[in-house]
């Protein structure tokens, strides 16, 4: 690049080298002329200042153009249409494509999907045929969007098949359990020793002394209720102290009889009743009961098609998992209920510490019975916050139908819930209250309503009827969730004093996690001659 200035200063010329060009290679870039009037020397360093500022920037513009492979370019015209739209920030071809997609991206987007719409299997297909076809932008992005909406449909109805299959599995009784109780009541009838006394007569005086710690749990899984008592025994530092009260129906009693008679748990005193041998169990005690589980309605809610009414399309598979789960035949089940009949079972029983069937203890209980419950009727575990979210975050709002005037009224939505499966009562604190009968008159309630109060079994009436009652221990005692909570932290479990497989997936059951099952099934006999031959597999 050369700067020229002619004799008379009146022309000012700016040239470069182009060997292009056929006139001595020389390109004239700029050429400027000068007024013919004298000019002053304060008006050429103006000009001069003007130029040593411009030629730099000319000399970029060069070589970018060169750079960029426009060396053909023979005037400053073919520079500017070069450099136009950067300069004056127009999008490059790219940019412009990318805003045309993004509009018919929007415009498929609200437009329906034909109902005749033939979709190829894959996407690579779609490819293949984009390219036969010669489709347009458009027709390409309806059939892929076609194809993701089919592909998301198929995905939510195998999840939704999955849900319902899990839910058949939970609630029917393994093949295992079911010979395991029919052999066993066999055997009762067969085997006097099956028959014997439990416990044996010289220590029935026993069944009524408070200094002895008195658990619970009613059943009618013979082989869930050999595990808790087994766990128990093995955990205690007094096992000679522990009195075990496993309640039962009249179906399973002989063969939890059996069980029991033909397996003791020495030094531990294992008493096995039926609900048909408790005196004060009668329809006229029960009426609430009789009408749970005979009521037309209520009877085809738990035991009929799952599906219908359900609006698959609108809900979440979560949300259609906690329904299925509210749907379980257990909850309209005498045994179920019966925890709320404790201080008239045990009318010579000051403390007891109840157990679902579904835990397994492993840390010694007897320090419960010191803990001070403030003259309060129920010590538990709240589960409205902790480390596990998924678990402990279960509030008054997770059980109740807050969109009912009833219990907008007289609940309040961010009540901490708690947990049933372990929990210390108070029976002498218990029986100072009107607790059974609150839960009396929500249970008619709800059924009025048509269970629009609430779907979920015993605990929600329980929340209700316990209100100002509960005692909150220490969640180290029990911890929730091992049956619909696959992410169970390991070290938390082992660390735990009960753990409970609440939830579907039950460790006796096919689709229990498998991680969590040894857990269990390390206090399950598999050398027991019945156990054995109903091939209930470790």
């Amino acid at each position: 690049m050369q700067l020229h200035l002619s004799p008379s200063m009146k022309t000012i010329t700016i040239s470069t080298t182009n060997h292009n060009n056929n006139n001595g290679g020389i390109l004239d870039l700029m050429k400027i002329k000068v007024a013919a009037r004298h000019v002053s020397y304060r008006t050429l360093f103006h000009t001069v200042l003007f130029l040593a500022f411009l030629l730099p920037f000319v000399f970029i513009l060069t070589a970018v153009v060169t750079l960029e492979g426009v060396n053909n370019c023979s005037s400053l015209n073919c520079l500017g249409r070069r450099l136009g739209p950067r300069l004056l920030g127009r999008a490059d071809d790219s940019a412009r494509l990318v805003k045309d997609l993004y509009k018919i991206l929007n415009q498929v987007n609200l437009e329906k999907i034909p109902d005749d719409l033939k979709l190829p299997k894959s996407f690579s297909a779609l490819v293949s045929e984009m390219k036969n076809s010669q489709y347009d932008a458009k027709t390409f992005a309806i059939k892929l969007r076609a194809m993701m909406e089919k592909s998301d449909m198929e995905i939510r109805a195998s999840k939704f098949a999955e849900l319902m299959n899990k839910h058949f599995a939970a609630s029917a009784i393994p093949k295992g359990l079911h010979c395991l109780s029919l052999r066993l009541t066999d055997e009762y009838s067969s085997n006097a020793h099956a028959r014997k006394q439990l416990p044996s007569p010289e220590l029935l005086p026993l069944l009524y002394d408070n200094s002895f710690y008195h658990f619970v749990v009613s059943t009618d899984n013979i082989l869930a209720a050999s595990v808790v008592v087994t766990s128990m025994v093995q955990s205690f530092l007094r096992p000679d102290k522990i009195i075990f009260h496993v309640i039962t129906d009249k179906k399973t009693y002989a063969g939890m009889h059996s069980w029991f008679a033909l397996n003791p748990l020495s030094p531990a005193i294992v008493e096995v009743k039926g609900v048909h041998q408790f005196d004060w169990l009668t329809r006229e005690n029960v009426p609430v009961l009789e009408a749970v589980e005979n009521q037309h309605g209520i009877r085809n809610y738990y035991h009929g098609n799952h599906v219908v009414g359900a609006n698959l399309s609108e809900t979440t598979p979560r949300n259609f998992a906690s329904k299925l789960q509210a749907r379980s035949p257990k909850y309209i089940s005498l045994l179920n209920h019966l925890r709320i009949y404790l201080p008239e079972l045990f009318p010579h029983l000051d403390k007891v510490v109840f157990l679902d069937d579904d835990v397994v203890v492993q840390r010694d209980l007897s320090p419960l019975w010191n803990i001070d419950l403030g003259g309060k009727v129920n010590g538990a575990v709240q589960t409205c916050e902790g480390d596990d979210e998924w678990v402990m975050s279960k509030r008054f709002k997770n059980y109740f139908n807050f969109s009912h005037p009833l219990i907008a009224e007289n609940l309040n939505p961010d009540d901490c819930a708690w947990a049933y499966g372990m929990n210390v009562f108070d029976l002498r604190a218990w029986r100072k209250t009107n607790i059974r009968e609150t839960y009396h008159s929500w249970l008619k309630e709800n059924l009025r309503s048509n269970l629009r109060l609430w779907k979920l079994g015993t605990l929600p009436p329980a929340l209700i009827a316990f209100r100002g009652q509960v005692q909150p221990i220490d969640p180290t005692w029990h911890m929730l969730g091992l049956g619909y909570q696959s992410k169970t932290s390991i070290e938390s479990v082992k660390k735990a004093a009960v753990i409970h497989y609440n939830g579907q997936c039950k460790p006796w059951l096919e689709i229990g996690f498998e991680h969590l099952r040894p857990f269990w099934t390390r206090y399950v006999n598999y050398t027991n001659d019945f156990v054995r031959n109903c091939h209930i597999l470790e």
